[in-house]
């Protein structure tokens, strides 16, 4: 099976061949650490998210997404507004031949209670990181820039 990729200001990336994709994804903060997972169709680390779909908002787009792919079960109200990641250079490029200007709206939030997560068919693996370990993963290029932006704001 062919991989997604992912491109960031990378001129050689393809011209998307589908409309623009608006999505959402959240940074989790736990114990110090953030939540990434491990994406099955790239085999590269992402923050969790998805597409928006048309009849929701994007609070509730990532509120469904994070129950989706971890089985936490979070609130609006727990959400907080991080960014829109709107650059003409954001792309994905699907196994099956989708080409995609990605637009992302990122929430943050943080959780103190313990945790019990349960992966989804689209991911590997969940996992929390320490600041110190983010900087050694492969982590999607769509998604890399959003991390260290918030590292750099936190």
């Amino acid at each position: 099976m062919r991989e997604a990729k992912f491109y960031y200001k990378n001129y050689n990336a393809p011209k998307p061949n589908k409309p623009n994709h608006i999505g959402a994804c959240i940074i989790i903060k736990h114990d110090g650490k953030i939540l990434l997972e491990k994406r099955k169709d790239s085999n590269r680390w992402a923050l969790v998210g998805g597409g928006l779909k048309v009849d929701e908002s994007l609070e509730r787009c990532i509120i469904r997404e994070v129950n989706e792919e971890t089985g936490l079960k979070i609130n609006e109200n727990e959400l907080k507004f991080f960014k829109i990641y709107s650059d003409p250079s954001r792309i994905a490029e699907y196994p099956d031949d989708n080409i995609l200007r990605i637009i992302t709206v990122c929430y943050f939030t943080e959780i103190d209670k313990k945790i019990d997560l349960i992966c989804s068919k689209e991911s590997e693996e969940l996992k929390f990181f320490s600041f110190k370990e983010l900087k050694s993963l492969n982590i999607a290029e769509t998604h890399k820039h959003i991390i260290l932006d918030w590292l750099e704001k936190n």
